[in-house]
């Protein structure tokens, strides 16, 4: 007997990442992989106003479905677990009934692979809109091995200092468009909580940290200051074979030296021994220079 149930943030994180990580491929031909939901919902840029609205399918204790926005809220992703592709049409039915509209209209995103999906959403009126690309570097056939620039080098996470994490992150995604970077006060005294969770209670997160997240192989460079230029958080996932790199950026005035290339490479030398397969990137054309030779394909269906 199928059931539904809304998703409640304090208590159902486990139960999506084990749909997601049970039902992920490489091609993702069946949802997104499990951190992209996860980063996501432990992220201060998200709205978890709508939240509840997020709703799983489930076949006795097993979930099979999930529905689920990201960022913007009108943007609605699906996990299908095979073997309930029947159920496209009704995940469908309560995305449109029940998910705000606001200004812009509802976008179904589907990977390439969901045809269920895309044939259900096809029938009540959907049509193709656009397609975006992230790039996706498979370890069984290339290799990253980018030198770190001179005058560089890396930090260990477990040392880093949380405030300069901060403001390489602000720096990197947030300077040229809001501005500079604001010091404030953070707790400096040893209260048993890792850098990782400092540094997230200065963003803001609504979550710290995130259940899943990898911190360990957080990855970040300095320069000769001791300044923090570049940042690459990294989540990786054994069962899937899945290194998933989640953010990546590099402060303006260190941009174009190679920094980001040797983030990669510094991935490969520790991931690869693990047992990766496919690391993740982005659409931005930097990962294909580098080397990296996939795509994922995302389309977004509107009425």
């Amino acid at each position: 007997m199928i059931t539904t149930k809304q998703f409640q943030i304090l208590t159902d994180i486990n139960l999506v990442w084990k749909l997601m990580t049970d039902v992920y491929n490489h091609e993702e031909s069946n949802g997104p992989a499990a951190p992209f939901f996860e980063y996501a919902i432990t992220s201060p840029w998200c709205d978890k106003t709508y939240a509840r609205l997020n709703r799983f399918w489930l076949d006795g204790d097993m979930p099979v479905g999930f529905v689920f926005y990201e960022n913007p809220v009108t943007q609605v992703y699906f996990v299908l677990r095979p073997g309930y592709e029947y159920l496209a049409g009704e995940m469908i039915d309560y995305v449109e009934n029940n998910y705000p509209k606001f200004e812009d209209p509802t976008e179904l995103v589907f990977s390439s692979g969901q045809t269920a999906l895309i044939e259900a959403a096809k029938a009540k009126g959907y049509s193709l809109n656009y397609n975006e690309t992230d790039r996706i570097f498979d370890f069984r056939t290339g290799k990253l091995d980018f030198p770190l620039p001179e005058g560089y080098h890396f930090v260990a996470p477990e040392t880093s200092d949380p405030l300069k994490v901060a403001k390489c992150l602000w720096d990197g995604f947030n300077k040229w468009e809001l501005g500079e970077f604001k010091d404030w006060d953070i707790p400096t005294q040893n209260d048993g909580r890792s850098p990782h969770e400092l540094y997230q209670n200065v963003l803001g997160a609504t979550i710290s940290p995130a259940p899943h997240a990898t911190y360990q192989y957080t990855t970040i460079i300095a320069d000769e200051n001791e300044d923090y230029v570049c940042f690459s958080g990294m989540w990786w996932v054994p069962e899937n074979r899945l290194a998933y790199l989640e953010p990546l950026c590099t402060v303006p005035e260190h941009q174009h030296k190679g920094l980001a290339a040797a983030a990669l490479s510094h991935y490969d030398s520790i991931l690869r021994p693990l047992g990766a397969e496919i690391m993740t990137g982005g659409g931005n054309e930097f990962y294909k220079k580098v080397g990296y030779q996939g795509v994922h394909v995302l389309s977004h269906y509107c009425k």
